[in-house]
């Protein structure tokens, strides 16, 4: 058990949309002395819960950084298992971009038709986030930060409150400069690195993240998302990177 003074999180999911390294589609797991919640729920993520052994239905929250199927693709199947196996019945809160509710019945639309309609035997609520507006949803702030990465509704790049600590999530993006505002001094800032050195549009490379680091003082940084090129060149980094499982405890100051 998490005594009343620390926060843990665990990478669930730390690959890029196509599994590289054999890697799962991004989802972090926190846990904190009042509740849990997910920060994005890729296309592999009730996988990956299983795997490592959490219970989806003591998940209270999950946030989305944006709609790719590889950041919001599990959902469909969360929600399934919620009704038909883990028999949840909680009340279950979904944070995203402008959109969200929409584009998640459509996708479980096409995945199982017939249902995004089934009645539930618990509450679904949908919250939408606004780049700038904090938000307190139960005991966790979030303050979303617009980021450069197209995916037909607002990408965010997402800085967390949550007992005392500060957990920054850059989402998917090239760089630009609301990442400063977003990581500045976090206690833990995760970050995408797809490419090592290479530069395109909407995602984003060690090198720029590496050369503004000074700017955003994390006081602990993690890489996720890492494609092929990046996943080749781990032993350049100097930084820490996630692993699926791998397992972050923020303690008090």
């Amino acid at each position: 058990m998490l005594g009343i003074s620390s926060v843990q999180g665990q990478f669930l999911g730390c690959g890029d949309a196509f599994g590289s390294g054999g890697r799962f589609n991004t989802c972090f797991h926190v846990t904190f002395s009042s509740g849990q919640f997910l920060i994005d729920c890729g296309a592999s993520s009730m996988i990956a819960m299983r795997r490592f052994g959490v219970d989806p239905n003591g998940i209270g929250t999950v946030f989305l950084s944006h709609l790719h199927g590889d950041h919001f693709g599990g959902l469909p199947f969360f929600l399934l298992d919620a009704q038909f196996y883990s028999k949840r019945n909680v009340p279950l809160t979904i944070a995203g971009p402008p959109g969200t509710e929409d584009r998640l019945r459509d996708a479980m639309e096409i995945f199982f038709p017939g249902s995004s309609s089934v009645d539930r035997k618990f509450e679904t609520e949908y919250v939408e986030m606004t780049a700038g507006h904090r938000l307190e949803v139960g005991e966790v702030g979030v303050l979303p930060f617009d980021v450069a990465h197209d995916c037909g509704a607002p990408p965010y790049a997402l800085r967390f409150e949550v007992e005392g600590r500060v957990i920054a999530y850059t989402g998917d993006s090239e760089w630009t400069g609301s990442l400063v505002a977003a990581g500045r001094e976090a206690d833990l800032l995760i970050a995408e690195a797809l490419y090592f050195d290479r530069q395109i549009r909407g995602h984003l490379d060690y090198e720029s993240l590496r050369s503004n680091l000074d700017r955003i003082a994390p006081k602990r940084l993690i890489l996720t998302h890492l494609g092929p090129d990046m996943l080749a060149r781990t032993a350049e980094v100097d930084c820490e990177i996630a692993e699926d499982g791998m397992i972050v405890e923020l303690e008090a100051v």
